[in-house]
């Protein structure tokens, strides 16, 4: 089992580092550099975490767990007009990003009044796609738990949900989880109190990721995504000039690959492993309902028999 790790550190020597977690079977997911300091996030052997734990003290860095790494999570909004306070729905993006995630914002076509709101079945798919969705919602008790009936119909993913109440979880129908003290705030989060909301809120999403992953672990991908996206890096040259931010962005239980689906997926399925098989045999190569890029899910082990 890999374990999510995020380094801090010098750039000084920081690829002995790199070089190290490779060596032990583990993945660079993401590597930051920011004039004399590198940021590196990235999946290690969890038996072998004490031996990188030793190179990072020895290199002078910074080592801490970040459950969030390898995850997309969609953070949703009722609209995106200014009633519903885009403000705070890109502090919450950015936030969870900082500590590893890839978020995608949505807004919703139907999401207004806790009597009419719905989704639509493309908004449905699309956040399905994602490993969990945090419905960001505003001040009123009585709003939240009634949208909460309705809004999250056919979401198959772990529901998130935020406000301005405290209230508990088994309060509001449907979620998996509920952070209170947000709710309708008129300004950026850049309060203490507010950094300490945001921080609870990355703490929950962590904790409800790990239950994911201990599910997944269960069955076992046939292919671990972070060798799906290393793969397509060394054997689709399109990928490398690609300009859009993190062409292949991690999920915990596959990938999505910013590539045209029609042009694409027939090469991204014939691409062979050293193991001898191709990546069809592996996993589904499916058309997403983001603009139309590739969605890829590994097989489970129960279905393939192996795991490579």
């Amino acid at each position: 089992m890999l374990e999510p790790i995020m380094y801090v550190g010098g750039v000084y020597k920081h690829n002995h580092l790199v070089e190290l977690v490779e060596d032990l079977g583990g993945y660079i997911l993401q590597k930051n550099v920011m004039q004399t300091e590198v940021v590196l996030l990235m999946l290690v052997p969890i038996n072998d975490i004490a031996i990188v734990e030793a190179k990072a003290k020895e290199l002078l860095g910074k080592l801490t767990r970040a459950p969030l790494t390898g995850s997309e999570i969609a953070t949703v909004a009722p609209t995106l007009a200014y009633h519903h306070l885009p403000h705070l729905d890109c502090d919450v993006a950015e936030f969870l990003r900082k500590q590893g995630a890839k978020t995608n914002m949505v807004g919703l076509a139907r999401g207004v009044g806790k009597r009419i709101c719905q989704l639509t079945a493309y908004e449905r798919d699309l956040i399905n796609e994602h490993d969990v969705a945090v419905f960001i919602l505003g001040n009123y008790e009585h709003c939240i738990i009634e949208k909460s009936k309705r809004l999250y119909e056919g979401i198959e993913i772990p529901v998130v949900v935020t406000g301005a109440p405290e209230l508990r979880t088994e309060d509001v129908p449907n979620a998996t989880a509920y952070v209170g003290n947000f709710g309708r705030i008129l300004h950026h989060m850049r309060h203490s109190e507010e950094l300490r909301t945001l921080d609870k809120l990355a703490e929950v999403i962590g904790k409800v990721l790990d239950d994911v992953r201990k599910e997944i672990a269960k069955d076992p991908p046939s292919i671990a995504p972070p060798r799906i996206k290393k793969e397509i890096e060394e054997q689709v040259q399109e990928i490398i000039d690609s300009l859009h931010p993190l062409p292949i962005t991690l999920q915990l239980n596959g990938a999505r690959v910013k590539l045209p689906y029609e042009e694409f997926h027939e090469m991204l399925e014939n691409i062979r492993f050293v193991e001898g098989v191709t990546m069809k045999e592996v996993a589904q190569v499916l058309p997403s309902k983001m603009r139309n890029f590739i969605l890829i899910k590994p097989r489970p082990k129960s279905e393939t028999g192996f795991v490579i």
